[in-house]
């Protein structure tokens, strides 16, 4: 068995990897401060941003789940790993040689953690199918491609391969190249019958499904042959890195404009992905074999960096009943955005392929820009479904409209709507808004409850909407805007003696190379009052006597502290502080320490002065004494309150 790796090379692969680097393969992160980043929580589902990264000391927290550690423990949460699997993964990236305890010699290929032999086996399955494209037997393959205004060059941008006919050609190449039995089972690779397992992609067109780092995590595949009994596409199943429910095709290449421009395209097919980004329309992704829902729109908010105004997402459908129903199905799940939604829909119902291939790149990025409101969309197929030629028709559209103007977000937009419904249906304007106003209340529940809007009302009032949960009656358990601190249990921070504490903890985490050598004696001898924060102070002290690098600082300390303060540290390693500068920055922990130590020099003089009161008069040079530790207390907290420390 391979032993322990050792500590010191955990600590350069953690010195080594830039977390920053790591989390934006997962999370769009914005600015938040000097040397501070935040973004959408990717460990649970938020409208603010509450996750922060301080790449500086290699730390992240969540203020809103509580969430928070090392790039070590991002990746073990982000992709399901132990501790020594996402150490060799990470010492693999930044070129860092494991040592093991004991003489151990690290995992043999049998031994190496399972989703990175999963990742393996995709990665040797992709090299197979693209080579196989260009074999005779792909021909057909190749004039599909073709026939689609797809070239040999596209075929490689986007990694199109070709799974050949036969039920083990695949199979006997992985064999060869050392995966088990049970390890092939584990990718979703084959199909397993009577006789044993066998290729599941046979005869087929092949698309690579990546995650958000690149990696091949699965397959879509496009029936070739009249022969073949399956169906027209045929996916990876659910596997311990597959799930279709929160997979995007196009994302690893879409994920970096997405987060530019602002704009998520959510089209239908693989070959309606490769078509938008030949077009320029460069933030194009599609679902795999399932529809757009929950879990989509969690990845596609933090791509969006989605928790403010400006962006847009555009669902482009095929105009049959199919594209129709699959609209309404995405307006449902409007309420989960803030960006804007809208609907494309190609002329004469062309999916986005079919308007690349006969109208050209031009016509396809006009199809998007002409884009249309996925409001006025769903009121209008609700509108469709009621008979506007007799009043009682009208009149039943109207309430059924009504309910979904008065679910609007964006408020200001209500009496444009109520407009624009009154003009449709005929009907006075007045009427229309009085309708709005009723539903609003709560008064109006729709036709029968077939319309888009109850689905809607129904997440709302489920939590759906992917509100964030509040303790403590606030937000994510703290007042004030994210980032603010969220006190444990005990920890009273509205005490301004517990405040000083808590902010010179934060300080000295977060810069310590900005503590002189003077502040750093003084601050050993500080006495904290607060439990956890003497438990944070005494691990900060021995953190420092280990003399450990700005890497693994802040990591130290959290295995310094007893486990439940270890969070307390992280968030406190990446609380905003208040300075926009490096200027303001250096004079901000300045003067916080400072005014740490002014406090200590207060309780000290107050404890002498208690001492004055008792000495005796008869014991005149104790008095003394006395007077002048006082004396040179007050000079010492002069010093403190005017800077010069």
């Amino acid at each position: 068995m391979a032993g322990l790796i050792k500590r010191a090379d955990i600590d350069e692969v953690r010195e080594r990897t830039d977390i920053k680097e790591i989390v934006q393969e997962y999370v769009s992160l914005k600015s938040a401060g000097i040397g501070s980043y935040k973004g959408l929580c990717p460990f649970h589902d938020e409208r603010t941003p509450s996750f922060h990264v301080r790449p500086q000391m290699g730390s992240f927290h969540c203020f809103g789940c509580g969430e928070s550690g090392d790039v070590i423990a991002f990746l073990m949460q982000m992709n399901s790993t132990s501790f020594a699997e996402t150490v060799e993964y990470l010492a693999g990236r930044v070129g860092v040689t494991l040592h093991y305890e004991d003489g151990g010699s690290g995992p043999s290929k049998e031994q190496v953690g399972r989703r990175q032999r999963l990742l393996d086996a995709h990665k040797v399955a992709e090299e197979f199918f693209r080579k196989q494209l260009q074999t005779p037997e792909a021909q057909t393959a190749r004039e599909e491609l073709t026939s689609r205004g797809f070239s040999a060059e596209h075929a490689e941008q986007f990694g199109v391969g070709y799974a050949p006919q036969g039920w083990d050609n695949l199979l006997r190449l992985m064999r060869n190249r050392g995966f088990t039995e049970d390890e092939l089972k584990e990718t979703g690779l084959f199909s397993e019958g009577q006789r044993g397992i066998y290729d599941r992609f046979r005869g087929r067109l092949i698309w690579p499904i990546r995650d958000l780092t690149g990696a091949t995590i699965g397959f879509g595949a496009r029936k070739l042959y009249e022969d073949d009994p399956g169906p027209k596409y045929l996916n990876t199943p659910e596997t311990a890195i597959y799930k279709k429910s929160q997979v995007l095709y196009g994302v690893d290449l879409a994920r970096r404009e997405i987060a530019k421009k602002k704009q998520l395209v959510v089209v239908e097919g693989y070959t309606d992905v490769m078509a938008c980004h030949l077009a320029g329309v460069t933030t194009a992704v599609a679902t795999c074999g399932t529809a757009f829902g929950a879990d989509h729109i969690k990845v596609a908010r933090r791509l969006l960096s989605d928790f403010g105004s400006g962006g847009e997402v555009v669902f482009t459908f095929d105009g049959d009943e199919a594209g129709q129903k699959a609209a309404l199905r995405a307006f449902r799940e409007d309420q989960r955005f803030v960006a804007q939604t809208f609907i494309a829909v190609g002329p004469d119902g062309m999916d986005p392929c079919d308007v690349r291939q006969k109208r050209g790149d031009e016509a396809l990025r006009e199809v998007l820009e002409h884009k249309t409101p996925l409001f006025e969309f769903a009121l209008k197929a609700e509108l469709k479904r009621h008979n506007l030629g007799t009043v009682e028709g009208r009149v039943s559209a109207m309430r059924a409209a009504a309910p979904i103007i008065a679910s609007m977000r964006d408020s200001a937009m209500r009496p444009a709507y109520i407009r624009e419904v009154a003009g449709w249906l005929g009907m006075e304007v007045a009427e229309v808004r009085r309708a709005v106003a009723q539903a609003g209340r709560g008064g109006q529940h729709g036709p029968g409850g077939q319309g888009p809007y109850q689905q809607v009302s129904a997440q709302r009032g489920s939590g759906g909407r992917g509100m964030q949960p509040h303790v403590n009656g606030s937000p994510h358990g703290f007042s004030g805007e994210p980032g603010s601190p969220s006190a444990p249990a005990g920890v009273n921070i509205s005490d301004p003696a517990t405040k000083i504490e808590w902010d010179a903890l934060e300080v000295v985490i977060q810069n310590p190379h900005l503590i002189d050598a003077d502040a750093w004696s003084k601050f050993f001898e500080t006495r904290f009052l607060t439990p956890a924060h003497a438990a944070i102070k005494d691990a900060i002290v021995v953190a420092a006597s280990m003399q450990v690098s700005t890497a693994v600082w802040v990591e130290t300390i959290r295995e310094q502290v007893p486990e439940p303060l270890a969070a307390l540290v992280s968030q406190m390693a990446v609380a905003p502080l208040p300075a926009s500068n490096e200027d303001e920055l250096r004079r901000y922990c300045k003067g916080i320490v400072n005014r740490l130590l002014a406090m200590q020099v207060n309780r000290q003089k107050a404890d002498l002065a208690a001492e004055l009161q008792r000495v005796a008069s008869d014991n005149p040079e104790r008095v003394d004494q006395l007077h002048r530790q006082l004396l040179e207390l007050e000079m010492e907290r002069r010093k403190y309150q005017s800077g010069a420390l």
